[in-house]
């Protein structure tokens, strides 16, 4: 899917004004939508399980029929247990085809005192509408099933095939996007309504999980003095230990220098200097490898340990390959293993995509007809219309892993992983317009 896609269709202002107005005329059934699925809970159950709020099945039964109404046909299917994707499908020709991509998932709540309204209640006030999902990103989803329809309310249809995307557990690493991917749902160009505030936005650095083992040699703590002082060779001495935690905590040092030296030098010119990181995020120490790959004994201080297991979230910039960073970040490890006599003798191992999780840079060119067709339709609503990079990772990834160029494009709010969540209204509205305006220019339509 990866060829030249077709240029934007020039739209006529008469057909834009139609659209318009068709998404104003209907401004109620965008809100209700949004509301209407925030209602039903679907905190991830990898965060937390609670039959109450792990809804995602009736969630996605309830946007079915949404779906069905509209037009498309639906497959719903589970990617996990009663965790179903739903994939909207209307037909048209492969060569301007589209994906509307959002996902369904949420985090959970935090703690629940702390907010002001019913997380789950979609209560709207003073210009916003409030819950867990608001922002982050049932409104996106809403936003682009409303775009469809004012399309086909201003009496137009579409040449090419468009495709609606509900997908589960993107904040627990994109595996229902990515299944979706697998299963071939591919398209000329896909548009992830995540909240950017308006911004268009082409390009995220890839991401990786990685860990790193070092492995040392256990002893007994009371003979800890035998491998750290010099010690008189002509008596009987224990064998000394060597100190996993310690090799672990050398090698954090380290990376921060490489982390450091990164910054330094890698950059991208939509993303803030720095963006290239590698957070440390868990490190265990213990004694004696597990199958899980983790230490057995963690609770006996008097045993020197002798392993550390350190994981870390490793960014990379959108221009750079996951294939080029894994050789660098691996020659750097090599390299500090040099440093040290034992590890030199008994080099660290590198595992990556820890817990299958992966993903690819999304590095969209500039004048891509869906780049420009997202700016020209701002510009159109005399809008702003500029681009940047999105510093976290989306379900873009996915997609742009398989080819397919993608961009990230949604409302404004604020909360979203955190308290008193909501989307403006006034951004819901807006960014229905511009994805309704992006969906006429790269899929074409007639009266």
């Amino acid at each position: 899917m990866a060829d030249t896609p077709n240029p934007p269709q020039d739209l006529a202002p008469d057909v834009l004004a139609a659209v318009f107005d068709a998404v104003d005329r209907n401004a109620d059934f965008v809100v209700s939508l949004t509301r209407d699925m925030v209602r039903v809970p679907t905190i991830n159950p990898k965060f937390v399980q609670d039959p109450q709020t792990n809804r995602e099945a009736d969630h996605q039964r309830f946007l079915q029929g949404v779906m069905d109404r509209l037009g498309f046909a639906t497959e719903l299917y589970d990617v996990f247990p009663d965790r179903p994707n739903l994939l909207g499908s209307r037909a048209g020709s492969d060569e301007r085809s589209l994906i509307l991509c959002g996902h369904v998932d949420t985090v959970p709540l935090g703690e629940r005192g702390l907010w002001t309204v019913d997380p789950f209640g979609g209560e709207v006030k003073d210009g916003r509408l409030y819950g867990r999902g608001a922002i982050d990103m049932k409104s996106g989803v809403a936003a682009c099933l409303t775009a469809v329809k004012a399309i086909d309310d201003a009496g137009l249809a579409l040449d090419g095939r468009v495709e609606v995307h509900a997908v589960v557990d993107e904040e627990a690493g994109g595996f229902g996007a990515m299944d979706a991917v697998a299963k071939g749902r591919l398209a000329k160009a896909a548009l992830i309504a995540e909240p950017t505030w308006g911004v268009v936005t082409p390009a995220e650095g890839g991401l990786e999980w990685v860990r790193v083992t070092l492995r040392g040699a256990n002893a007994h703590a009371g003979w800890r003095y035998n491998s750290i002082y010099p010690q008189r060779q002509d008596q009987p001495r224990q064998a000394p230990g060597v100190n996993a935690v310690e090799l672990g905590t050398r090698f954090v040092q380290a990376v921060r220098e490489l982390e450091q030296e990164w910054g330094r030098r890698k950059f991208h010119p939509l993303l803030p200097p720095g963006i290239a990181t590698i957070n440390p995020g868990a490190m265990i120490g213990g004694t004696g490898l597990g199958a899980d790959g983790r230490p057995e004994l963690l609770t006996n201080p008097a045993i020197i340990p002798d392993v550390c297991v350190i994981d870390f979230d490793l960014k990379f910039l959108p221009s750079e390959s996951a294939a080029e960073v894994r050789r660098e970040f691996e020659d750097f490890v090599h390299h500090f293993a040099q440093t040290d006599a034992w590890l030199r003798d008994h080099p660290p191992t590198v595992t990556w995509e820890l817990g299958g999780l992966h993903f690819p840079p999304v590095d969209t060119p500039l004048d891509h007809p869906l780049v420009q067709s997202l700016m020209a339709a701002r510009r159109s609503l005399g809008l702003d219309s500029r681009t940047d990079g999105f510093v976290a990772v989306t379900d873009a990834a996915h997609y742009a892993g398989a080819g397919v160029p993608s961009v990230i494009y949604g409302a404004s709010g604020d909360g979203f992983h955190g308290i008193d969540e909501y989307v403006t209204v006034e951004s819901l509205i807006e960014t229905t317009k511009v994805i309704a305006a992006t969906v006429l220019a790269l899929c074409g339509a007639e009266r």
